[in-house]
């Protein structure tokens, strides 16, 4: 049994946050300036080298590169061999507490959905825990902000509307989003489980880098053939219009229920903030 100290995971919760609020992931970046050659607008490529500069000005100034520094989600993987020596709820949130009153980023979360009071240090963070055989402990984090999760849905279809329906579903809430996701944008999508788990599925699809390859051959031909009906769309970099709308489209997909067809869609906006860490 390997002995796990509680203020490790708050220490390295902290670093993360901080990390992901100022540092764009390499590859997000890398396929932004890929967007610059397919983007056919002069306007949208100007807004697409806006968007480059400032995430390039965030990392070198230390400073985040949005104003919303969004609600913290974090994937706990642990091993069934690892032992807590403290409540790892509370952990997660001293190192939420810390980041976002240490680096002074901006509070974002309200202790009750109706009354909306600020909790002023953006706690609480959601957390989703697995369990693993080993002795390790993997962290998935990012930081969600409201503009592309306030048009992100879930919806119950019918297995008759197969992936003609997923397509239209998927192709109508993008278009009716416009430019409030702050695009281009990458789409998580979750297919099948229940209600809940394809949310949840669609979250952590969003966690996978832009160039890997989808395993499932199913999976990998609907993301391929998304994102350039997405991009057929015209609504371009920042809704102001062009080729480039997103980035990407990954999916996850788990066993269901002979008579339904749950699908969760996740949008995600050009600040793709997230970050992975084992110890």
């Amino acid at each position: 049994m390997r002995e796990f100290d509680i203020d490790l995971l708050s220490n390295t919760i902290e670093s993360m946050i901080l990390d992901v609020a100022t540092n764009i992931p390499s590859d997000v970046l890398s396929s932004l300036k890929e967007g610059l050659k397919i983007e056919e607008s002069p306007l949208g490529k100007d807004v697409l080298n806006r968007i480059i500069e400032n995430d390039e000005l965030a990392k070198f100034k230390n400073l985040p590169m949005c104003q919303d520094t969004g609600i913290v989600i974090v994937f706990l993987e642990i091993g069934f061999d690892v032992h807590f020596s403290g409540d790892i709820y509370d952990a997660i949130n001293i190192g939420v507490h810390n980041a976002y009153i240490n680096g002074f980023l901006r509070k974002s979360v309200v202790k009750h959905p109706l009354d909306r009071i600020n909790t002023k240090d953006n706690t609480p963070a959601i957390v989703h825990i697995k369990l693993v055989p080993g002795d390790k402990v993997k962290i998935d984090l990012s930081i969600k902000g409201a503009g592309s999760e306030n048009v992100s849905l879930v919806k119950m279809l019918s297995p008759l509307d197969g992936i003609d329906g997923i397509k239209k579903l998927v192709l109508n809430t993008i278009n009716d989003a416009g430019g409030k996701p702050c695009p281009p944008i990458i789409v998580g999508l979750g297919i099948g489980g229940d209600l809940e788990k394809s949310a949840l599925l669609a979250k952590e699809a969003l966690l996978r880098d832009i160039d890997d390859e989808n395993d499932d051959p199913i999976l990998n031909k609907l993301e391929k053939e998304l994102k350039e009906d997405i991009n057929n769309l015209g609504i371009g970099p920042m809704g102001f219009g062009g080729r480039l709308t997103c980035l990407a489209v990954k999916i996850k997909s788990y066993p269901c229920h002979i008579a339904s067809l749950p699908v969760a869609i996740n949008i995600q906006c050009h600040a793709s903030r997230h970050k992975t860490k084992v110890i």
